[in-house]
């Protein structure tokens, strides 16, 4: 296997691991996880201004509640004293911009490839998203009397959360 592609990341690995947190339990001790975009602008720590230690982050294309992330709501809630979930879109989002088929057509344009029937769960309707995902989380009968749900939208050019839903 070739490592050079990666031999930045994992010299980067060996200077933290020098300083590394050691000693954490895995519970989110401020009680709270977020779900929400792996858009590389968002810090979720600094934005909600908690430290390790404190949150379970899940992040997911758009901030979309996948099943993937469902599952790690309801672990949350039962496993890791998870009682505040935030879904938190953002502003200027890829995920928003398009549909399926827009995203199926930009890939197009951009590599030649034709992703067929692909279904990027992506919507330009971010607000109407937001609100179905979090009426689904505060109905879920897993997560429903354990945790509050709130929906969210962070401002990438003012660093604001607004609450939406």
């Amino acid at each position: 296997m070739e490592a050079e592609p990666f031999a930045d990341l994992l010299a980067a690995n060996r200077r933290y691991a020098n300083s590394a947190p050691r000693g954490f339990d895995g519970i989110a001790h401020a009680g709270v996880l977020m779900i929400t975009c792996m858009d590389s602008r968002l810090q979720p720590l600094e934005m909600v201004g908690l430290m390790l230690g404190e949150a379970k982050f899940l992040r997911t294309p758009g901030a979309r509640v996948t099943p993937d992330a469902l599952v790690g709501c309801v672990l949350g809630v039962h496993l890791l004293q998870v009682d505040r979930i935030l879904v938190v879109h953002h502003t200027k989002c890829a995920a928003a911009a398009a549909d399926s088929a827009g995203i199926r057509e930009r890939i197009l344009q951009a590599s030649g490839l034709d992703a067929g029937d692909f279904d990027f769960g992506t919507d330009p309707d971010q607000e109407g998203r937001l609100a179905a995902d979090v009426a689904m989380l505060r109905e879920h009968p897993l997560v429903v009397g354990r945790a509050e749900v709130g929906g969210f939208l962070y401002d990438v050019d003012t660093g604001l959360l607004e609450q939406r839903v």
